[in-house]
């Protein structure tokens, strides 16, 4: 890596740290805020909520050829800007339409810029650095998430409906210093696809499409997503709440066991993450989410003291985290690895779109399964977690040795390298 492309990426990832913050500065309160402060109702609220992840799913296709033709840093910008427009317009409105619009807006914005600041570290890295730049971005993530939640719950309060406008106006102006930040990075030369825009948007999706292991690992992180972020905080926690009776305290130290986990463990695991196979890391995810989940049910259907399924419930959390851990070194950079030149922001963002995908419809068949069919549900998500291991496992069967192994593979080209100078002299 270059000064220049290490300069690129500690702005990137104060990119990643500062548009995690203003995520987690509102988004835990969007709901009480639509609901109670402004007076719009649980419907209006829960209507707000599913604005944000269909208008993900709307821009993302679209996001992904603005990247390619255009790069990541302009796209990244636009984002940060809509983003920017809609939480403080989100602040300021009082009426159901004008909270509708300026969600989509919020949503939109937020969305893009994750395949945005993806495909920037992709560019800014190269193979040998890459999966400990995408473990920084996820250990930053969390960080932001966890400390922008912190602060926004101390400064809102639901009596007040100024305190809310502050916070969204807070946010917004976080995103528009990002702007500031982002606007000074020196992205490295990368390929542009700029000709023949329709007709490459098509065959980019074909391309795509035709990658049979991108099209593995997108069922694959499909199923990583539903059975494990789309379920902690809709149907984990009200499996929680109703099998083991988890009191919302508990549950808060739950989810700040996971963040504590992914904190601690990140860079510990970073260097056994490396050493081996992605695929048997993926796999391994499974079957530690697969104990994760038999804990869980230890929590809810045994007959241990309350004091005990609390621990366990926890220690479900937990595990999840681990696993996370192991993840973000792994997955993002296989993205990387499968894209053709030049196609790092159409890759990046259709992984993203899958993501989208398995979130939005996670908590929508989780949320009633673990309210209510506790057992089934149990055993549904463990069977996901077991199913994890086994796509994991037919998917290194379609990867090459770079792809899947990169550390590997570059050890034996150095071995080689190095035999074949040992062996001129005598050859000569």
């Amino acid at each position: 890596m270059t000064r220049a492309m290490g300069a690129a990426m500690r702005r990137i990832h104060v990119g990643n740290a500062l548009s995690a913050f203003g995520l987690g500065f509102t988004v835990p309160y969007l709901y009480v805020y639509v609901a109670q402060v402004r007076g719009l109702g649980a419907m209006t609220a829960g209507l707000v909520l599913a604005v944000f992840a269909v208008a993900a799913l709307i821009v993302l296709p679209f996001a992904g050829r603005a990247i390619v033709q255009r790069g990541p840093l302009p796209v990244l910008l636009v984002a940060l800007v809509t983003a920017a427009v809609g939480a403080l317009s989100l602040g300021l409105s009082n009426g159901a339409t004008a909270v509708l619009l300026s969600a989509s807006a919020l949503g939109a914005g937020q969305a893009v810029m994750q395949p945005a600041l993806a495909t920037m570290i992709v560019d800014c890295s190269t193979m040998e650095t890459r999966s400990r730049a995408f473990a920084m971005q996820f250990f930053l993530q969390n960080l932001g998430l966890g400390v922008g939640g912190l602060i926004g719950g101390h400064l809102v309060d639901p009596t007040k409906a100024g305190s809310f406008t502050l916070l969204f106006s807070l946010e917004a102006a976080i995103f528009l210093l990002l702007v500031v930040v982002m606007a000074t990075v020196r992205m490295p030369h990368s390929p542009r696809i700029t000709d023949a825009p329709q007709q490459s948007a098509k065959a980019g999706w074909k391309q795509l499409l035709g990658n049979r292991a991108m099209v593995q690992l997108c069922v694959l992180g499909f199923v990583l997503f539903f059975a494990c972020y789309g379920q902690f905080e809709s149907g984990l926690a009200a499996y929680g709440v109703e099998a083991a009776g988890i009191s919302t305290s508990a549950l808060g130290t739950a989810l700040a066991a996971n963040t504590l986990m992914i904190v601690v463990a990140q860079f510990a695991v970073l260097r056994f993450v490396e050493r081996r196979k992605r695929s048997r890391v993926i796999a391994s995810v499974g079957l530690i989410w697969a104990v994760a989940w038999a804990v869980a049910g230890y929590a809810g259907l045994g007959n241990g003291s309350q004091e005990m399924a609390t621990a366990a419930f926890v220690s479900t959390y937990a595990l999840f985290g681990l696993g996370e851990a192991m993840l973000s070194p792994t997955l993002a950079p296989l993205v990387a690895d499968l894209a053709p030149t030049g196609m790092a922001g159409q890759y990046n963002s259709a992984f993203a779109l899958v993501k989208q995908l398995a979130l939005a419809v996670g908590p929508a068949v989780g949320g009633p399964l673990g309210a209510s069919l506790h057992a089934p549900y149990i055993v549904v998500f463990l069977l996901f977690s077991l199913g994890i291991t086994v796509l994991a496992v037919r998917l290194g069967r379609q990867l090459t040795d770079v792809q899947n192994h990169p550390s590997a593979a570059r050890s034996r080209v150095v071995a080689q390298g190095g035999a074949a100078a040992g062996q001129a002299p005598a050859h000569a």
